[in-house]
């Protein structure tokens, strides 16, 4: 597999190791210096490769999303807080007949965890007298409060209970990232707890991620791509 890496931060240089020792191979890299490039021309640079992966900053998201659509490269989008654009990137891949798939979190724990709450959230939504809440630790550089991952597990919680609750959300130091979602009752509190201790998970399931996109066309969310893998084992 021949991949392309859209930012080369940490996220970045994690997937180039782990492609490396998969026997996968990095034959593109886009970062800073390409900061200032146009949509078609960051697709002259992506034309060949299987399939690219993003983790660089939201607001780069709508110019790399096209670049790919127009070079035919399926996108794994691994940046957050770009939610706001949702409906103009889906348009963007439905316009070039692309593939784009992107994940609040492409941890395969967090998914599972999502799975968990979804179920957990059912059984309590036929008890009244419990209240819900979820709160999110992450580091002091983490720029968006409440993570998507958060904004994702209220989706989950609110399929179940519509009871309005809080999403409390903390940024200090280098906290490893930390969600909770809990069900607090007048004689007890039950609390269902993901800490990720690094980001090889997040790099993990976008390398998942890519493999399961080549050859696929459309607008897919990670947990559906997670759904077939599930069904498969």
């Amino acid at each position: 597999m021949k991949l392309a890496l859209i930012g080369y931060g940490a996220m970045g240089k994690l997937i180039a190791n782990l492609l490396k020792e998969q026997g996968d191979e990095v034959a593109v890299i886009i970062d800073e210096k390409d900061a200032d490039v146009t949509a078609e021309e960051l697709a002259e640079k992506l034309k060949g490769v299987d399939a690219a992966i993003d983790f660089s900053l939201a607001e780069a998201v709508l110019r790399n999303v096209e670049a790919c659509m127009i070079a035919n490269v399926p996108l794994v989008e691994g940046t957050t807080g770009w939610n706001s654009e949702k409906e103009t990137v889906k348009k963007l891949v439905e316009k070039y007949d692309g593939a784009f798939v992107f994940g609040a979190n492409f941890s395969v724990g967090v998914n599972l965890f999502y799975r968990i709450v979804s179920n957990a959230a059912e059984l309590f939504s036929r008890f009244s007298e419990y209240e819900t809440f979820i709160e999110e630790r992450h580091h002091s550089r983490k720029k968006d409060a409440p993570s998507g991952t958060a904004l994702k597990l209220k989706d989950v919680v609110t399929q179940h209970i519509t009871k309005d609750f809080s999403v409390a959300a903390t940024r200090v130091g280098n906290m490893p990232g930390t969600h909770i979602v809990g069900f607090a009752g007048t004689a007890d509190t039950i609390e269902l707890t993901h800490t990720a201790r690094s980001r090889e998970g997040f790099a993990s399931g976008s390398i998942i991620a890519a493999k399961w996109i080549i050859g696929k066309k459309g607008f897919w969310e990670f947990t559906e791509v997670m759904d077939e893998i599930i069904k498969s084992k």
